[in-house]
């Protein structure tokens, strides 16, 4: 089985539609996939009906769940999310209070950007996101339009949009605790997303990672394009060390990134085992 555990829509950030995810995850020859927006579940009915429509002869699982923006130690990091309750209250208004505060910091984004020198506009920030909440890679493919970097990687530097970089604003971002305990509390399955990725910034200690595990985390996000290989077997001698599963994924962006969906994936074994700890909601088959 190939599965892939972490991709995007234009629900939030990505450049697929929900339903050509579905149709692309298809053609990669995955069995599995999860959309896990930004801090929303828009997404996913778009995506369960594109699965439940495949012709005869195409069959695709599909895992809803989320990618939660959190803070700790005055570090930012994202936490993945799957099969939760949507409908749970708590974590329900948890994340529409972020989304809400990504409005507030991409406008203030924007002008920040145009006080450094960069011709861009909300309105083309807008135009950009569609009806997807606004993030960051919207303003970087501004800043792309407006030639003041080449791409959107180039705008993830502390000359532009990286964590503490001339142009970043903070958010309203979730204690990663508090984040754990409302997934599991929604039936949900937490998981670190890409804890060694120092490429995007500062990275949480490992005694944060043993804070989160005893408060409920299932796992850590190990094979992602962020991690060189020996951050990737250091992850996973942390996540035996502290009884964590290890998932892989691509953390596609469609074409806002270079990774293609599959281009790392879970162990059939694993995927089983993040089945049997939700009851929350159940994968569209």
């Amino acid at each position: 089985m190939h599965i892939d555990l972490h991709a995007h829509s234009n629900a939030s950030d990505g450049t697929d539609s929900p339903a050509e995810l579905v149709a692309n995850a298809v053609v990669a020859g995955l069995d599995v996939v999860a959309l896990t927006d930004h801090d929303t579940v828009a997404g996913h009915a778009e995506a369960a009906a594109a699965v439940r429509a495949l012709p005869a002869g195409r069959s695709l699982t599909l895992v809803p769940g989320a990618e939660l923006s959190c803070r700790v130690e005055g570090i930012s990091m994202h936490l993945l999310a799957y099969l939760f309750d949507p409908a749970e209250p708590a974590f329900a208004a948890e994340r529409e209070l972020v989304r809400t505060d990504r409005f507030r910091r991409g406008r203030a984004v924007v002008e920040r950007c145009r006080e450094l020198g960069a011709p861009i506009s909300w309105e083309q920030v807008e135009r950009i996101a569609g009806a997807g909440s606004v993030g960051r890679p919207h303003i970087a493919s501004a800043l792309v339009e407006a030639g003041v970097v080449a791409t959107v990687d180039e705008a993830f530097t502390r000359d532009w949009l990286a964590n503490g970089g001339r142009a970043d604003v903070p958010k309203h971002e979730t204690d990663p605790v508090t984040a754990v305990r409302l997934v599991r509390a929604a039936g949900g399955v937490p998981v670190f997303a890409h804890p060694g990725a120092v490429k995007r910034g500062r990275t949480v200690p490992d005694q944060v990672i043993a804070d989160l595990a005893l408060a409920g985390l299932g796992g850590l996000e190990v094979d992602h394009t962020d991690h060189d290989e020996p951050t990737r077997a250091r992850l996973r001698g942390l996540a035996g060390e502290l009884g964590l599963f290890c998932t892989g994924s691509s953390d596609y962006h469609g074409a806002r990134k270079s990774v293609r969906l599959g281009a790392f994936t879970t162990a059939p074994q694993v995927f089983e085992e993040l089945l049997a700890q939700a009851t929350g909601a159940e994968p569209i088959r």
